[in-house]
């Protein structure tokens, strides 16, 4: 595990831990995370072992976002978020890997992950992108929103999920929504976790631009995914 900075940070940093198998990867993460001064790095560390190791440490300071690589050298990143999830059920989770196919993205999504980045976005970009995640954003690569829409796309004179950025999934959450489901039954329609259902709906409202449900319906009536108003 990295040491942390001694530096000083403001009161209420954003606290962000790290799985990350990469030497080089992981270090410019730690580094730039250091330097931030709104960021406070509780713990980085590069294998699944470990990270679910310090989800269960006893006394873990709880990060109020998780990165985490997928491919890790003994299993899954997922089974970190997933964890994490449990025992810290307000953690912000993202993904930061090279697998871009929409698999790996829905099955991170299902594990709880709120952003997915792939690694060709620099440290930097990857702290600006914390900071949009704990501001309650879902960040995503350009690159990977991409492929799923084209993986989405539909025939010529149909009405088009792709205008609105939203997937399959998101869309079906705002059919559901938008007819007056609870959370607890569009989670049981979906065959998914009520953590899951909030996942997607945090992720439609950012993509629509929106606060509110009666906007989120608004907007779908508008982009043609939903009929007409709830």
């Amino acid at each position: 595990m990295l040491p942390t900075s001694s530096s000083p940070k403001p009161t209420n940093p954003i606290r962000v831990a790290v799985v990350e198998d990469d030497l080089a990867c992981r270090t410019s993460l730690v580094t730039a995370l250091n330097d931030a001064e709104d960021m406070h790095l509780v713990w980085a560390v590069a294998t699944r072992t470990e990270g679910l190791a310090a989800v269960s440490t006893r006394d873990a300071t709880p990060p109020d976002v998780l990165l985490v690589d997928l491919g890790l050298p003994d299993g899954s990143g997922l089974d970190v978020i997933a964890a994490a999830r449990v025992r810290w059920p307000n953690v912000a989770s993202m993904v930061s890997t090279i697998f871009g196919d929409e698999s790996n993205v829905l099955r991170a999504i299902e594990a709880g992950a709120l952003g997915y980045l792939l690694k060709d976005v620099p440290a930097q970009g990857v702290v600006e992108e914390v900071r949009h995640l704990y501001a309650g954003g879902s960040p995503i690569s350009p690159m990977v929103a991409r492929k799923l829409l084209v993986e989405k796309r539909v025939p010529a004179g149909t009405v088009q999920e792709s205008d609105s950025l939203l997937s399959a999934r998101e869309t079906e959450v705002l059919r559901l929504v938008a007819r007056g489901h609870t959370l607890d039954e569009v989670a049981h329609a979906l065959g998914v976790s009520r953590h899951t259902v909030r996942s997607f709906i945090r992720r439609m409202y950012a993509k629509l631009q929106v606060k509110t449900r009666a906007q989120a319906v608004h907007a779908g009536v508008r982009q043609g995914l939903l009929d007409g108003p709830a």
